[in-house]
């Protein structure tokens, strides 16, 4: 989930969800008997909100408002929709969001050392033939232009400083996230094996020259091949190609938990694989798989993004109802700051919202939502005045922690031009991967503050034992439903599709949970499609 969106995204990937609240409680450090500040925040929509759009009691509207069109939810489809709609020539529209602000999972948090990311926290460096997304980077000087050779030239300061990654593997650090020290000779001829699977599988077309795999994923094969991928799980696909050693299942287990939420025994095979070979790593002459980052993560990009809606999006509202009337979409939006409902009558809406919200919202949709899983997310950021011990390769972006049950941490001043800081700001992941994500999210919610600072604190000391000493504050952000998590048979199956049908080509949906992989990527294009689809009539493949 370290890339992605919701409400409205792997480490290449994530969300959005239905609670929050706020507690701020005072550990005492037993070691050097100082007070650390644990800050458990339960965010994304808000708890009162949710609550409200299941039992439906809000205040008859007092007020009328016309647009012509209204875009709901305010994550990466959302902005990225009100976007194409000023790029066609529309200016005149309206966008309502639950939250406080816009961005969805590409939010962010700061304190008195740094920004940090509250969700997605990077981006891939684009595939060359996705023309909008490479426009979309150009026109917010992250490209800056083109070499000799028609190579996009990035703005150094975004991408990834070096060290990039590094593993803790059997007591020590060493480069990259893949095992390459201790290993035995089968351990390492599986490596190279996968991996060369995966690079026939990015090269791989059908028979009518589309990739098996790319970006976005409508433009994608659909044949039969690549449908019965998606029938399996990733460790059943491990298992049918003979794969045995536990550090190729360990490594895949890991991506697909950062990217979907899930391991590789609830996951999908097509997305397991999806993962290694969607993007070409075409954009640069030597093919590299570098991201574009920044210490807030891609709350960097949704500010980008949010300069089309400026002066037309309405924060803190909740749309609970939705109806056609007269030929017109009319939405009921409750203001919560001003506890008044809205009536906003609109030629058309886009649906920019998760499926989980939107049952809510229309009549039947329960059906078919059921089949949307959302895996739940925890992360943590903390303040330490130290992170030396150990250290047999330096602190870099990414730290990952060989066996650990989170997903490692990023060092959030990495991209600091002040490589001194006076305190580390690190972000530590954790995917609550199960077969049951609703079962799982109602547990977590029960749990109190000490088993989450416990739960962050016990893996960390894996790496760095010492952590809990030289910790002086830790933030835990928690999100019910943190991103879309595809399970065998949801890419290719019936309720994604049924879920994306527009109504009476009046109200349109578009999110990143209708094309299964909670990606910028995917957020991005499905708000580019659902305008086009919308104003020029085009269909959406997906």
């Amino acid at each position: 989930m370290k890339n992605g969106e919701n409400y409205n995204t792997s480490r290449r990937n994530f969300f959005k969800t239905l609670a929050a609240t706020l507690l701020i409680v005072p550990l005492v450090n037993a070691c050097k008997e100082k007070a650390i500040n644990l800050l458990i925040r339960l965010s994304g929509a808000n708890h009162i909100l949710g609550h409200k759009l299941r039992v439906k009691n809000f205040p008859k509207p007092s007020q009328k408002i016309e647009t012509p069109y209204l875009i709901v939810g305010g994550g990466i489809t959302g902005l990225s929709a009100a976007r194409q709609l000023v790029k066609k020539g529309i200016t005149e529209f309206l966008m309502v969001e639950l939250e406080g602000h816009l961005g969805g999972n590409s939010s962010h948090g700061e304190n008195q050392y740094s920004k940090y990311p509250l969700g997605a926290h990077y981006l891939p460096l684009p595939n060359f033939d996705d023309k909008e997304l490479v426009q979309f980077l150009e026109e917010e000087k992250i490209i800056l232009g083109y070499d000799a050779k028609g190579f996009p030239k990035f703005d150094e300061t975004q991408l990834t400083i070096a060290p990039e990654e590094r593993l803790y593997y059997k007591n020590n650090w060493q480069e990259s996230l893949i095992p390459k020290t201790g290993n035995s000779k089968k351990e390492d001829d599986e490596i190279v094996r996968f991996f060369s699977i995966m690079d026939e599988f990015r090269l791989k077309k059908d028979e009518f020259g589309k990739y098996y795999f790319t970006l976005p994923m409508s433009k994608s094969s659909k044949n039969d091949e690549v449908k019965k991928l998606d029938t399996l799980s990733m460790k059943q696909w491990l298992e049918s190609n003979q794969f045995e050693s536990e550090i190729v299942f360990n490594y895949v287990d890991y991506c697909c938990r950062d990217d979907f939420g899930l391991g590789i025994d609830f996951v999908s095979a097509y997305a397991g694989i999806h993962y290694f070979a969607a993007r070409k790593q075409d954009a640069t002459a030597d093919k590299s798989d570098s991201v574009l980052t920044w210490p807030e993560g891609n709350a960097r990009l949704a500010q980008h993004l949010k300069k089309y809606t400026k002066g037309k999006s309405l924060e803190n509202h909740l749309v609970y109802e939705v109806r056609l009337e007269n030929n017109k979409a009319i939405a009921k939006v409750y203001d919560d700051k001003n506890k008044k409902s809205i009536e906003v009558s609109a030629d058309k809406i886009i649906m920019a919202t998760p499926q989980f919200v939107n049952q809510y919202i229309f009549d039947g949709r329960k059906e078919f939502t059921k089949d949307f899983h959302y895996a739940p997310w925890l992360l943590a950021t903390l303040v330490v005045s130290d992170l030396t011990d150990n250290m047999s390769f330096p602190l870099c972006w990414d730290n990952v922690i060989y066996g650990s049950k989170g997903l490692g941490y990023i060092y959030d001043q990495h991209q600091s031009l002040q490589q001194i800081q006076e305190k580390k700001v690190i972000t530590y992941y954790y995917s609550f991967s199960s077969a049951n994500c609703g079962k799982t999210r109602r547990e977590i919610y029960k749990k109190d503050k000490e088993f989450w600072k416990e739960l962050v604190f016990e893996d960390l000391k894996i790496a760095h034992p010492n952590i809990q000493e030289v910790t002086e504050s830790i933030e835990i952000h928690l999100l019910g439903h943190g991103m879309i998590s595809p399970v065998p048979g949801f890419l290719f199956g019936e309720s994604k599709a049924k879920a994306a049908a527009s109504i009476n080509k009046t109200i349109y949906f578009a999110h990143s949970d209708l094309s299964g992989i909670s990606i910028f990527e995917e957020a991005f294009h499905q708000g580019i499609n659902v305008v086009n689809t919308m104003l020029d009539g085009t269909t959406l493949d997906s």
